[in-house]
């Protein structure tokens, strides 16, 4: 920890590492470290009770060692290593601590399990044998005594027994910690916002696992294909008809860096990635495009997008002209991790198709102008975007139910 001299109201810059991200936070030097994970991060999991101490529901790793958040400035963490609950394990694969608390239902509220994972995670990394008659005091930095508590005893003596010559790391983590690529972010933010840096433009390489999410959807452009690739050979065009989307940098070889920016309420995601467009076929009409992103709170974002276009084929009965219309297709393949994930399958089908909307009306617009959108579109509102589906829903099912 470093010594800081500052109001407590003067802005500080501060660079971490969250659970393998690198992240620079710009915050007033009274915010402490559990309301810069909170509220800043949107890093959640890590509880806020007494904010005096003593109830351990705080708890992190700082530099590998467990530390109370709520009596830590955010600013004291300048260069600092930490953990949090979130980087113990993925959905897909919990922790060997996480995955012990379940099967030994060592869970009531789950206010208190995010304190006693981190603080048994920090026990069994500093003594990994230590005996059954000392986990009550050696866990006692955590004050919750509801009636899990001694399932949670099991739970910890479980892995404590599993794994005896150490614990098995974090398994969320963006980059090892030790890493050489966790090193300093590329740019500050600003008003508490996290700059992250980007990940490897080098190859994106998608999980060889089923999609979070996979969805087709389609949009009628009232003008003609060639038009609509005109945009899509245009970079910066392309990219000012994604919603919340910005282009940052070329980074050569069909690779782009950008961020995408999504508001929910008092939580804003920052999402910085690259893209790489490994198919670009004018002539067939498609173009695949591979990406990859993550903001610094630890939400990771992996997607394949196909884009291809089709005639539109209607014919006016009077006239008998054959419309120049288009029908713009994607099909995407999306592989979410951390808060994103928390969508359900539908709900995250719905908010794309709402997305691809606004996508296709951008183009649209771009090709029947000829010139890019006078201003990058909106960044979307997860709130706005969930009304909108809900909405959609709705009608449906009101049209069904009237036939």
């Amino acid at each position: 920890m470093r010594p800081v001299k500052a109001g407590p109201t003067e802005p500080v810059e501060t660079r971490l590492t969250v659970n393998g991200t690198p992240a620079v936070l710009t915050l007033p030097a009274r915010v402490t470290l559990a309301d810069a994970l909170r509220d800043h991060l949107g890093l959640t999991g890590t509880h806020v009770g007494c904010e005096h101490g003593v109830c351990g529901m705080c708890t992190v790793l700082v530099d590998g060692e467990a530390v109370r958040a709520c009596l830590m400035f955010a600013a004291q963490a300048d260069g600092a290593e930490i953990i949090t609950v979130e980087g113990l394990g993925r959905p897909d694969k919990l922790h060997p601590l996480q995955e012990s608390f379940g099967r030994n239902h060592a869970l009531q509220c789950g206010f208190c399990t995010p304190g006693f994972l981190m603080s048994g995670y920090d026990l069994l990394t500093r003594r990994p044998a230590v005996p059954d008659e000392e986990l009550p005091a050696e866990l006692s930095g955590v004050i919750c005594r509801c009636t899990g508590y001694r399932n949670i005893l099991t739970a910890i003596r479980e892995v404590r027994d599993s794994y005896p010559d150490g614990m098995p790391p974090p398994g969320n983590c963006a980059q090892s910690p030790a890493s050489p690529e966790a090193a300093a972010p590329s740019s500050a933010g600003a008003n508490g916002a996290a700059e992250i840096v980007l990940p490897d433009a080098a190859e994106i390489v998608l999980p060889d696992t089923e999609p979070t999410v996979s969805v087709t959807v389609s949009a009628e452009v009232g003008v003609p294909a060639e038009q609509v690739w005109r945009v899509f050979a245009d970079v910066n065009w392309l990219a000012r008809c994604l919603p919340g989307a910005e282009l940052t940098d070329d980074l050569g070889g069909n690779r782009y860096a950008g961020r995408a920016r999504v508001s929910a309420g008092p939580v804003k995601l920052t999402f910085h990635g690259v893209a790489h467009i490994a198919e670009f076929d004018v002539g067939g009409q498609r173009m695949r495009v591979l990406a990859q992103g993550r903001d610094a709170g630890g939400a990771q974002t992996q997607a394949e997008i196909v884009l291809r276009t089709d005639a539109a084929g209607t014919r006016d009965t009077e006239t008998g002209a054959t419309d120049p219309g288009t029908i713009l297709v994607a099909d995407a393949r999306l592989y979410l991790t951390g808060r994103i994930a928390q969508f359900g399958r539908s709900l995250a089908g719905d908010v794309s198709r709402r997305m691809f909307t606004q996508f296709a009306e951008a183009v649209a617009e771009a090709a029947a102008t000829g010139s890019a959108p006078a201003r990058p579109m909106k960044a979307p509102s997860a709130a706005g975007l969930l009304l909108a589906a809900l909405l959609g829903r709705l009608r449906r099912l009101f049209r069904r139910s009237a036939r």
